[in-house]
């Protein structure tokens, strides 16, 4: 019956796939608003279709403002993997389990990596600009640099770090690993070297890459003083979460010289405003925080959120894609 029925909201664009996963159930809902954004609107439609009991997260906040106005919420999910949008006490007060996405996009963010990697490494913007604009003589003042046999300390080993750890050991690179909650044991067995002292491993380091979630610990983990301790010639790239990376900080580097350049997908404010210093220097790459976002991506995260929802709804929750696993039994 239509009042047994639970209703799931989703505030972005769902693949057919997924779709066909939640339709294809009596007892489902699907009320879609694709890529809301306004916390006000959303707050006012959870109250007007309340009791809401699922909740597909794009960019959309969360915490106990929307709790209150959904009235009998199950689950909340994000079509993704980060969460620094949701508030995870908020839902583990009311028992309200967080899940994301799993390793979804893990492989297209570690994939991602790797590419601002060789398009820094291989001088790809100066080399194209080079044909194109008719400096083919100037060739071999811009000469591009291998991957293999240099260092790259991967930040954070965990679906993504890992994966992108894998892929540079098949460029043949030095893969060092900083993670403080990882054993050291499971980053050897993976064929990588952990480091314990970050500052310590830093002026050894041809590129740096992060894959930590963006957490209270994490933000501002770059700073001016742990930039300042990489090498002259050595990389940043930031697939993860803008604001652990402090971009005054970065832009300053950049400048003087104290590294030799970036890849970012992210940023500390998105979409990053017009006449963000950094867009001006050619040292650096950028992306639209679509590191995860590739066609296959899309679909993998899409399904696999219609299936955290369905697995709670049916009081068997696939416990490893929870993020607050203080709310099992």
């Amino acid at each position: 019956m239509a009042t047994n029925k639970k209703k799931i909201f989703v505030t972005q664009t769902l693949s057919q796939g997924a779709r066909a996963l939640l339709n294809q159930r009596d007892d489902i809902e699907l009320v879609e608003f694709p890529n809301l954004i306004s916390a006000i609107d959303f707050e006012a439609l959870l109250k007007s279709h309340a009791p809401v009991h699922g909740v597909a997260l794009g960019a959309t906040a969360f915490g106990e403002t929307e709790l209150e106005a959904s009235q009998d919420m199950k689950v909340v999910t994000r079509i993704g993997v980060g969460y620094d949008a949701v508030d995870v006490p908020a839902l583990s007060r009311r028992k309200v389990p967080l899940m994301v996405a799993g390793s979804a996009n893990s492989p297209s963010v570690a994939e991602a990596a790797l590419f601002m990697m060789l398009t820094l490494a291989k001088r790809a913007q100066e080399l194209h600009a080079c044909v194109k604009d008719g400096q083919w003589a100037g060739r071999l003042g811009m000469l591009p640099f291998d991957l293999y046999g240099k260092t790259v300390l991967v930040i954070g080993f965990g679906r993504i770090g890992t994966r992108t750890a894998k892929r540079c050991l098949a460029m043949d690179m030095n893969v060092q690993v900083y993670d403080p909650y990882k054993p050291a044991a499971d980053i050897k067995a993976a064929g990588c070297e952990p480091v314990a002292d970050l500052d310590a491993a830093l002026p050894h380091a041809d590129f740096v890459s992060i894959h930590c979630p963006k957490t209270p610990e994490t933000v501002g983990l770059f700073d001016a003083a742990r930039i300042g301790r990489m090498k002259p010639k050595s990389y940043l790239i930031n697939t993860a979460r803008g604001g652990i990376v402090k971009e005054t900080a970065l832009y300053d580097a950049l400048v003087s010289g104290k590294i030799a350049g970036a890849g970012i997908d992210v940023f500390e404010v998105e979409p990053p405003p017009i006449g963000n210093a950094l867009f001006a220097l050619p040292n650096v790459i950028m992306a639209p925080h679509v590191a995860g976002v590739t066609v296959e991506a899309v679909s993998r995260m899409s399904e696999q959120t219609a299936r955290n929802i369905l697995s709670v709804l049916d009081g068997d929750p696939i416990r490893q894609n929870i993020i607050n696993q203080d709310v099992l039994g």
